[in-house]
């Protein structure tokens, strides 16, 4: 993958990290994130163009852990906006800090007779007073919230905008300048231009349909399950007391449940989780018992566990000999 060319549009020089595709992928791996290709060269494009990505799939994919790997690779600050329904510009963006407003006006009420005595009529007097009205509106009374917040961090940071498929659309056009020109509009103080641009990670599990201008602005990256060798990457990554080849059967027994009609299927989230659980088990094999006492790890239905728990022979006969 050749090196960012001199006239892409960065307002600063890409970490070293950030360089190829190849030293992403690696960088990833020393953080604990086992990256694709697709996942990696998303990544170095959404750096170097500066464009915020949207990535999407179903829940417990790294969708989150992708932004948070992120921040720990190239050294930055992580600032999290959780969505929900709701969520409006002054849970994201700033509020005024009306306890202090509150304060100065009591301060200001005590200075007011003497300020004004003189005025020779109202019109001079609400002239006094203009100025003081607009100190309550400034930036000394600013609460800034996530958004606020990544836009001033000296030096950048790692946005992430979690579950945005969970807000209302009014939000998600709230957004549209802030992700196409890094910048908001308070009407009160006018327009913030971030000091360094940062990097924007926008997760969906796909509850909704998000607009086609928010899609417009981003680069669009889908994380899709595992296959059973990335899997057996992830999992050696993030769990590694666990022993070669239990870590082959568990992950065989998970890719054989994924073929099943069942009401959630396990994500990589849930093979990490068993994993561990068996390790904290000392487990040394994957038999019928265990298997059974540990399938609410894996199996959020009740529905689920029942209609595995009368396969549980079949699943574990099916390729679980495969040599390390």
């Amino acid at each position: 993958m050749p090196k960012a060319q001199p006239d892409l549009p960065l307002d600063h020089a890409p970490a070293t990290h950030l360089d190829s595709v190849e030293s992403i992928t690696a960088g990833l791996a020393e953080v604990g994130y086992i990256a694709s290709r697709r996942i990696a060269t998303a990544l170095y494009m959404a750096a170097h163009l500066q464009k915020p990505i949207l990535v999407e799939g179903v829940a417990g994919v790294g969708k989150t852990e992708l932004a948070l790997s992120t921040a720990r690779l190239l050294g930055l600050p992580l600032i999290r906006l959780q969505c929900y329904e709701g969520l409006d510009e002054s849970r994201a963006l700033y509020e005024w800090k009306y306890g202090k407003q509150l304060l100065y006006t009591q301060i200001l009420r005590d200075h007011l007779g003497p300020a004004l005595g003189d005025a020779p009529d109202l019109a001079s007097a609400m002239e006094r007073l203009e100025g003081a009205g607009d100190l309550f509106f400034s930036e000394r009374f600013l609460e800034p919230r996530p958004l606020l917040q990544a836009l001033r961090t000296e030096g950048g940071a790692v946005l992430l905008i979690d579950e945005i498929d969970k807000s209302d659309e009014a939000f998600e056009a709230f957004l549209l300048e802030m992700l196409s020109a890094f910048q908001v509009s308070i009407p009160e103080i006018g327009v913030i231009k971030a000091i360094t641009p940062p990097m924007v990670f926008l997760t969906s599990n796909n509850a909704r349909d998000l607009g086609d201008a928010l899609k417009r602005r981003c680069l669009h990256l889908h994380i899709p399950l595992p296959d059973q060798k990335l899997e057996e990457r992830i999992v050696a990554a993030r769990v590694p007391g666990l022993d070669g080849r239990l870590r082959i059967g568990l992950v065989t027994f998970v890719q054989n449940l994924r073929r099943l009609d069942l009401r959630k299927l396990p994500s990589i989230s849930e093979t990490v989780d068993w994993a561990r659980a068996l390790v904290l088990l000392q487990a040394r094999a994957l038999d019928p018992a265990l298997v059974r006492e540990t399938l609410n790890v894996l199996l959020k239905f009740e529905q689920d566990v029942v209609a595995v728990e009368g396969k549980l022979g079949e699943l574990l006969r099916s390729d679980g000999d495969r040599p390390v």
